[in-house]
């Protein structure tokens, strides 16, 4: 069954994300400007509020948050007179500290690694996370920055006392690619658990202006259970707990009421939701699985690539103004496209118990070893466009690069390690 969770991606714990000052998003405010600021770890600069620690090269710099290791602002093409900053930053970043109802809300921004995934409003055997685990919200240490040849690393650990374990973020950039390489080690944390990352973009106010796409998939769910709660002044437009094959025909909540595309953001301002697609095996796509956003007016596509049988399924939160509580207040406007191995954001109980997704054949959750660790690479990046590109239809893998081909019959070529994804090497 489906367990709410608070307000994020949890079911209601989405996300209110904005993003950072450089290059706002197209139809975004601008942020005000991350200002460096003292700190007694000589590591770290402010960003929105958050002391974080930073990794750089000529084409991209990351900020990462000490406090849940979330990553943003990322500037891409950091070098152009058009740097790009895609990934949203919470309108309450910079405002007054303020109590929040879970911890990851205090730095909600970017992406992030989430484990266990998900609400985590129950308990299993006794043991009770909070949403998204220990690790999106409490301190992570620095172990430090290494260069190899043309790679430069960003090391940072974490160890969750709830159920014990390490986890070491390895955040890599590469000179020459506008591309940010993850790589996160679990080690220890031993049993069954949801796992994923929480990438969140920021998204301009002019309906329709960002085009979404993925590589194949099975199915896609709306979320079974009650995602947004109007008893606290959240609202969801779409049909609960259907199935559908086509991003672009998702039911509505209303009977009669035209299908949603989902493959045109934003819509349905007023309203957050969540849906899972789950997607299809390496052998049957030829390569990694992917997901795409691109925003022709602003002339670049973001893109994820991931290693399908690590990281199953992709979750979509869909927030367009539809949280009117604490701490969202109506504000929040982003959209998480979040690659994870989950029961959508319900967490530990429900992702390893059977559910409606394992019955169809959908792992929920990955089996984590006590003495074998486990490891989970993710890329994320952004390449650039011309006018015309309109929408993503499809990925090409060659050695050392992506092509990315469009609907009106574009091409882009972009130097990624897309290799990294299977070897874990750079």
């Amino acid at each position: 069954m489906h367990h709410r969770i608070l307000p994020l991606c949890v079911p209601s714990l989405a996300a209110s994300l904005m993003i950072l000052p450089l290059s706002p998003a197209p139809g975004a405010p601008p942020a005000p400007a991350a200002t460096p600021a003292a700190s007694k770890d000589a590591a770290l600069r402010s960003f929105h509020g958050q002391p974080s620690f930073t990794l750089s090269t000529k084409e991209v710099e990351v900020a990462v948050t000490r406090l849940g290791a979330h990553t943003a602002p990322v500037t891409f093409f950091r070098d152009s007179a058009q740097p790009v900053q895609p990934y949203h930053i919470t309108p309450w970043q910079d405002e007054a500290p303020a109590a929040m109802p879970a911890p990851v809300l205090v730095p909600l921004r970017g992406d992030f690694f989430c484990l266990p995934f998900g609400g985590n409003n129950d308990a299993l055997n006794g043991e009770k996370h909070p949403p998204h685990g220990e690790i999106v919200g409490d301190p992570w240490t620095l172990v430090g920055t290494r260069t190899s040849g043309d790679v430069t690393t960003l090391s940072l650990s974490f160890s969750p006392t709830v159920r014990k374990g390490r986890i070491t973020k390895d955040l890599s950039l590469v000179a020459g690619h506008n591309v940010l390489y993850s790589s996160h080690t679990i080690e220890g944390f031993a049993g069954r658990a949801p796992l994923g990352h929480h990438a969140t973009l920021a998204m301009p106010e002019k309906e329709g202006s960002v085009r979404i796409a993925t590589s194949p998939f099975s199915f896609g769910m709306t979320c079974p259970g009650l995602f947004s709660d109007p008893r606290q002044r959240e609202y969801q437009a779409l049909l609960p707990g259907t199935k559908w094959t086509d991003l672009s025909k998702v039911p509505s909540a209303w009977k009669n009421a035209p299908d949603a595309d989902l493959t045109r953001m934003p819509a349905r301002q007023g309203y957050a939701d969540l849906i899972q697609i789950n997607s299809q095996p390496w052998d049957k796509t030829g390569g990694p699985a992917w997901t795409t956003a691109t925003y022709p007016d602003a002339g670049y596509v973001w893109f994820s690539l991931k290693d399908q049988s690590v990281l199953h399924s992709t979750v979509f939160w869909i927030e367009n103004h539809g949280r009117h509580g604490h701490p969202w207040n109506g504000r929040n406007n982003c959209l998480g496209l979040e690659d994870v191995t989950a029961h959508f954001a319900d967490g530990l109980v429900a992702s390893t118990s059977d559910n409606v997704l394992t019955k169809e054949g959908v792992p929920t959750a990955l089996e984590l070893s006590a003495t074998k660790p486990t490891v989970v690479n993710y890329i994320q990046g952004v390449v650039r466009i011309p006018p015309g590109f309109e929408n993503v239809q499809s990925l090409q893998f060659s050695p050392g690069e992506v092509t990315f081909l469009s609907t009106t019959g574009k091409r882009v070529t972009a130097p990624v390690r897309h290799e990294f994804l299977k070897t874990g090497k750079l």
